[in-house]
C-alpha cells in the first residue's frame, strides 16, 4: 500500500504495481504523502479526493484524513472507498505513546487549530498551532531540506517534551481532533464499528 494526495499519484502508484492506495486528504494529520511536485497540487480533501481517486484506479482505495467517526467512515463507504484509515482519533487512546500534554492539547482543539508546516522536518505536515509554528511562520523559504531540519529540531523537541511544555513540540494531528474519545483502541474500534454500522442502516432505511 502507498499513500496519494492526487488522482495522478494514485495512478502512478497503480502502474508500479502496488496493491492498495491510500486517498489522504488534505484534513490528514502529520506529514502529507504528496510526492509529485507541486506540493500544492495535494490540497484535495477527503470528500472530493477520494471519489476521483475510486474513479481513476481498479485497485481498493482506502480513505485517509479528517475521519474521527463513524459519520465519517460510512461517508467513506458511500464514495467508493474499500476501507478508511484513521490516525488522529488513536492517538489519546490509553495505548499511544504521545505524551500526556500532547493528549491533552488534542482533547483541548478547535476545529480551526491546525496548520501545514515545514518548520519542524522540512516536509509538509499538519498539526496543532503552537508558540513555535507561529514563531516561524513566515521563514518557510529558508527552511533547510527533510532531513536536515528534522535532525536540527530534534534535541528542541525533546526539551520541550521533557520539560512538560508544547510550545516546541510537534503536535501531528488531523482535523478530527475536536472528535477524540479517549477510549481503550478495542473499545474505540468497536464504538466506530457500531457507529458506521448505525448511519448505514439509517441511510438504507431512509424513505
Amino acid at each position: 500500500m502507498s499513500s496519494a494526495t492526487n488522482a495522478t499519484e494514485a495512478r502512478e502508484l497503480e502502474a508500479r504495481g502496488i496493491d492498495a492506495v491510500i486517498a489522504q486528504g488534505f484534513e490528514a494529520g502529520g506529514h502529507r504523502a504528496t510526492f509529485s511536485e507541486p506540493y500544492e497540487r495535494g490540497h484535495v480533501g477527503t470528500l472530493a479526493l477520494v471519489p476521483q481517486v475510486v474513479d481513476a484506479v481498479s485497485i481498493p482505495v482506502i480513505a485517509a484524513g479528517g475521519i474521527g467517526d463513524g459519520r465519517g467512515i460510512a461517508a467513506a463507504l458511500a464514495l467508493g472507498a474499500s476501507a478508511v484509515q484513521l490516525g488522529t482519533a488513536f492517538l489519546t487512546c490509553p495505548e499511544s505513546a504521545a505524551h500526556p500534554l500532547y493528549r491533552r492539547a488534542l482533547n483541548e482543539a478547535r476545529d480551526d487549530q491546525t496548520r501545514i508546516t515545514h518548520a519542524f522536518s522540512g516536509r509538509p505536515a499538519r498539526g496543532l498551532e503552537n508558540r513555535y509554528l507561529r514563531e516561524m511562520a513566515g521563514y518557510e523559504a529558508i527552511y533547510p531540506d527533510f532531513p536536515i531540519l528534522n535532525t536540527l529540531t530534534g534535541p528542541l523537541r525533546k526539551a520541550s517534551a521533557k520539560g512538560n511544555n508544547t510550545d516546541f513540540m510537534s503536535l501531528w494531528s488531523g482535523q478530527s481532533a475536536v472528535m477524540s474519545r479517549n477510549l481503550p483502541a478495542a473499545e474505540l474500534i468497536e464504538l466506530l464499528v457500531k457507529e458506521t454500522e448505525s448511519v448505514l442502516e439509517r441511510l438504507a432505511t431512509a424513505v
